[in-house]
């Protein structure tokens, strides 16, 4: 048999395994170092949409990757220019325009239109609008934004997606280990309780971490990936393959019962986990490939980072892990004691005797968890999930507290436009809810003649191709008013120039909520649709597959729907990704009961026999491998200030123990119950 010889080829070049395992992680590493880390959620949406466009000719057109506004409290104007002139200085900076810039000319204070300056000076305090040539989450921009703070004092504040993005990077880098740790901590005592060896559990997890390594060093393929793909795939490929590494020790020691020789027992524990752990991991692997059906492009992130993540567990758990537990088994013997973990047989004796009360709650549930997943609150707006401490929050709110600026949206026109229309446009537009001020070159210079204003201040506005106007709103990012407000500027601006683009923050942001929204329902889909196909081909029948993911969903339906019932809001990526990752980590605890309950009837047991021995011989192994899921995402929950990454976390982390609690419960319910369909279609 192929998978034997393999088997009995690993444990031959045991040795070589181990040498060569250890020279990749080299590699490994280096490539881990050079992947670039992207902490722009919005480099995700499509390339082809409109406001995209816009982002491309204000960074081509107009050499404004990025900008960012500075709030400037207490400086007198003298010492503005001296700052302004420290800011000019610096590569990536193209542009500073204030107040001081109209104010140190031989214009008149009182001719500047009062609209404009009593919006952007407030009391002593001002801002400058700082445009940057490279676009908002390069690198050359966070170090432009460095360099800001440290050429500024405590009286300036930088604000912007730049900055946010910045501190977001800062925060997320200085997180990242000790996720690792505290992952690393729980698995270790579950493990100790769970197995029948000090040494073991600490095996098992040098191996997952080769895994993790290996993953981390080949995404350098990939180009870059997002820090939220980097926060959470080390913990969560921990918890999903850790399941494959206990079921091949376990079979190591049940094989050592009928061969003396421990290289033959490990030959053929490695051919059954083969058999086994292979056809289950395909459909894990499925479920996080089912992510690249996103539009948004973050599930590709996250989905290949995972589907690789799993494919590396496997190949480290049938070649690395069973060289080096040969290789230390004598310290494994060693260390041997009493396994803590009881065996279940209380639960396992409740599931099969109340299993028609199971069924009921499963009924009376089911309603209550849907309603609450279709009505979980989800937030878009990425401020919200960092900290108010954060220097970019901080100075976010001040714009808004003191000057009213919430969101700004950059309105691109044709130049050719007559002042006269742009005008009658920009009226329209200010009448709008919610719009607090419009800015652009024809408004700026109110009555003067366009030649009085500065050169610096004209180019900003205006090129040989397009007029820019910058559009203030009171409102939120990424809120239903924001998204209504910015229909309406669109519905007008296409009257004046059909080619015009509204593009910034707040118009991005609405895309990524319509983009997230369909994305939402369709990768939901996708994912049951490849699962259950796979499943189809894997158990040999349909309606198990359908029992199966009923199960998984209901699972998911209540991790889901807890939070409306919690009054939690959600951010969107959690609310994506969260029922396709439960769905394909989880779905193996389903098929290894099924598969050994299949098996149990085959050989003529009855029902409740049937469903005894398989409950009895997997509950123990479903039970230790969702205590690891818990254990290495449960902490990271907790501990984490970002709050993208702790919902994802804390999501992960309580679906893991619902799906493992409805799989030993519901599952063998149904499984009664809808036995003779399946009994009669499959013999």
């Amino acid at each position: 048999m192929l998978q034997l010889k393999f088997g009995e080829f690993v444990c031959k070049h045991r040795k070589a395994i181990l040498i060569l395992a250890l020279l990749l992680v080299i590699p490994a590493i280096i490539g881990m170092k050079a992947t670039r880390i992207n902490y722009d959620i919005l480099i995700y949406l499509p390339e082809d949409i409109e406001t995209l466009q816009g982002e491309n000719i204000l960074a081509q057109d107009f050499d404004m990757g990025a900008f960012s506004m500075i709030v400037l409290e207490n400086m007198k104007t003298k010492d503005i220019v001296q700052l302004e002139n420290k800011m000019k200085e610096i590569e990536n900076v193209e542009k500073v325009i204030g107040i001081a810039d109209v104010l140190g000319t031989s214009i008149p204070t009182e001719m500047i239109p009062s609209e404009i300056k009593d919006k952007i000076y407030k009391e002593g305090d001002t801002v400058l609008l700082v445009t940057f040539k490279d676009s908002i989450s390069s690198d050359t921009t966070m170090k432009t934004i460095e360099t800001l703070r440290e050429i500024t004092t405590e009286q300036c504040k930088i604000s912007g997606m730049s900055a946010t993005i910045l501190d977001t990077r800062d925060l997320s880098n200085s997180e990242i280990a000790i996720y690792v740790i505290i992952a690393v901590i729980l698995c270790i005592i579950i493990l100790q309780i769970a197995l029948d060896s000090y040494i073991a559990p600490l095996l098992l997890l040098v191996n997952i971490g080769i895994a993790i390594l290996y993953n981390m060093g080949t995404n350098i393929f990939l180009g870059q990936i997002s820090y939220i793909t980097k926060a959470i795939s080390a913990v969560l490929q921990l918890g999903v393959t850790m399941d494959f590494a206990i079921f091949l020790y376990h079979s190591y020691k049940a094989e050592q019962e009928n061969y003396k020789n421990k290289k033959e027992a490990m030959a053929h524990a490695i051919r059954k986990t083969m058999t086994s752990v292979i056809g289950s991991s395909l459909t894990t692997i499925a479920g996080f490939l089912a992510l690249c059906s996103m539009n948004l492009t973050l599930g590709k992130d996250i989905g290949l980072v995972m589907a690789k993540g799993v494919l590396l567990g496997v190949i480290c758990v049938i070649t690395v892990l069973p060289a080096m537990l040969l290789t230390f088994d004598k310290l494994i013997e060693k260390t041997k004691h009493k396994e803590i973990l009881p065996k279940f047989i209380g639960i396992k004796n409740f599931t099969i005797k109340h299993y028609k009360a199971i069924i009921i709650l499963f009924i009376l549930i089911l309603p209550i968890a849907i309603y609450g997943y279709r009505h979980t609150e989800i937030y878009y707006n990425l401020d919200k999930s960092l900290p108010t401490t954060l220097k970019s929050v901080e100075a976010n709110n001040t714009l808004k507290e003191k000057f009213n600026i919430v969101s700004a949206e950059v309105l691109l026109i044709d130049k050719n436009i007559p002042d006269y229309k742009v005008s009658e446009m920009l009226d329209k537009i200010e009448k709008i809810d919610g719009i607090e001020w419009t800015l652009g070159y024809s408004k700026l210079a109110g009555n003067l003649p366009k030649n009085m204003l500065p050169d610096d201040i004209s180019k900003v506005f205006e090129n040989d191709k397009y007029q820019m106007i910058i559009i203030n709103s009171k409102y939120e990012m990424a809120t239903d008013e924001l998204n209504e407000q910015i229909t309406q500027v669109n519905e007008i601006i296409k009257q004046y120039d059909e080619k015009a683009i509204l593009a910034g923050e707040g118009p991005l942001m609405k895309d990524l909520v319509e983009i997230s929204d369909h994305d939402f329902n369709s990768v939901n889909v996708v994912s049951i649709a490849v699962i259950f196909v796979i499943m189809i081909i894997v158990l040999k029948s349909i309606s198990l597959p359908v029992i199966l993911i009923t199960v998984i969903e209901f699972a998911i339906f209540i991790n889901m729907g807890i939070p409306f019932y919690t009054h939690t809001t959600l951010p969107f990526v959690a609310s994506i990704v969260i029922g396709t990752i439960q769905l394909g980590a989880t779905i193996d605890y389903a098929i290894l009961i099924t598969t050994k309950y299949k098996i149990n009837r085959k050989e003529g047991k009855n029902k409740k026999q049937a469903i005894d021995e398989a409950l009895g011989s997997s509950i123990s192994s479903i039970i230790v491998s969702g205590l690891c899921f818990f254990g290495a995402t449960f902490g990271v929950g907790v501990y984490s200030k970002i709050e993208m990454i702790g919902s994802l976390c804390t999501l992960m982390s309580r679906g893991a123990i619902v799906s493992m609690i409805v799989v030993i419960t519901v599952l063998p319910a149904f499984l009664i119950v809808f036995d003779r369909k399946d009994e009669r279609k499959e013999g």
